[in-house]
């Protein structure tokens, strides 16, 4: 397997902090300290997201069918660092679940890649029923619990689009010589690279103010992080290029997955895929109130010749399909289409 990684040191920081959430009953948003177990969640996005609302309510339902058992507990806001942190996190055993975008876990593994392609799903609903289908993605899955991790459940993420503080993106000529702030991984570097742009791997926390000095130009993302980030008010051309859906997993330690018995399991699998489909039918309504939200802080919206774009990024897909594995499940995405 390429990419593996090691653990990192983790933060003292975090490792204070999470300690005195220990001793207090936890001090993330929507805790239920009556729980006698109570998982830590990492999420980097505010508890208004539509990931955040999901999870809260399959905490309350878990808590309910375990009879008190078990809950989650969300520290929001990357109150416990950034996502890439979150994973060495989890793998350590330091907190229990993280929510992390698809593209971080190609470190560990590098077919993770074909899930993770530009304009590979047709709908958000086409993008859930492969990622949650266990005969088309659990080999993939499977592969990265070596490196202690678990993947529990995928997670819609929104449609990313190209926002610059240059001007509207219609072409990829016009993205010539940007520098567009993408999720670290090869298959987004090089994904920017053929829609024009130059991919530049950041911290989401670092993005407002590289945009506003010039370090970059723009980003890539939903309308959801695009508004709540007040991107708008740095980089106020937003263009529907719709180029990725990139999902975020909800990921578990290994130890603590299976350290549930078999009933837990099975109702915790059971909210997680009724969270799914949540999820999906909050995000509709909220990047709604993104969008107008976003237009009153000053940012102007544009469609884009969407087919000029895809045809330009279709050589990333040949180049990503090295496995027989990626071949398999790229082939069963297709079919999936409706």
């Amino acid at each position: 397997m390429q990419g593996r990684r090691k653990l990192g040191m983790i933060s003292a920081a975090a490792i204070a902090t999470l300690a005195l959430a220990s001793c207090s009953g936890g001090g993330g948003e929507g805790g239920e300290g009556n729980a006698e177990t109570t998982f830590r969640v990492a999420f980097n996005q505010n508890i208004d997201h539509p990931q955040a609302q999901a999870l809260l309510e399959l905490s309350d339902e878990l808590q309910e069918r375990t009879d008190g058992k078990y809950a989650l507990e969300l520290y929001t806001d990357e109150t416990l660092g950034d996502q890439a942190s979150t994973i060495e996190q989890v793998q350590s055993g330091t907190i229990d679940f993280a929510m992390v975008a698809g593209s971080l876990l190609e470190n560990f593994e590098s077919d993770f890649s074909v899930v993770n392609l530009p304009y590979l799903y047709e709908s958000p609903e086409h993008q859930m029923s492969v990622l949650n289908d266990r005969e088309i993605m659990g080999d993939l899955y499977d592969s990265v619990l070596e490196d202690s991790i678990k993947v529990v459940a995928g997670y819609h993420g929104g449609v990313r689009n190209v926002y610059s503080s240059v001007g509207p993106v219609e072409t990829p000529a016009d993205l010539a010589g940007q520098k567009i702030r993408v999720i670290g991984s090869d298959t987004n570097v090089r994904m920017m690279e053929l829609m024009g742009g130059v991919g530049t791997p950041m911290g989401q926390g670092e993005v407002y103010t590289a945009i506003q000095s010039g370090v970059l130009d723009g980003g890539e993302n939903n309308e959801l992080i695009y508004s709540s980030l007040s991107h708008a008010e740095i980089a106020g051309f937003y263009s529907y290029t719709q180029h990725l859906m990139m999902p975020d997993y909800l990921i578990a330690s290994p130890t603590v997955w299976d350290g549930l018995d078999a009933d837990a399991q099975s109702i915790f699998q059971e909210l997680l895929d009724q969270s799914v489909q949540t999820e999906l039918e909050l995000f509709a309504t909220a990047v709604d109130d993104a969008k107008a939200s976003a237009e009153e802080a000053g940012a102007v919206f544009n469609e884009v010749d969407v087919d000029v774009f895809r045809e330009a990024v279709l050589p990333l897909h040949e180049e990503r399909l090295t496995t027989d594995r990626t071949q398999t499940i790229y082939d069963a995405i297709e079919a999936a289409r409706s």
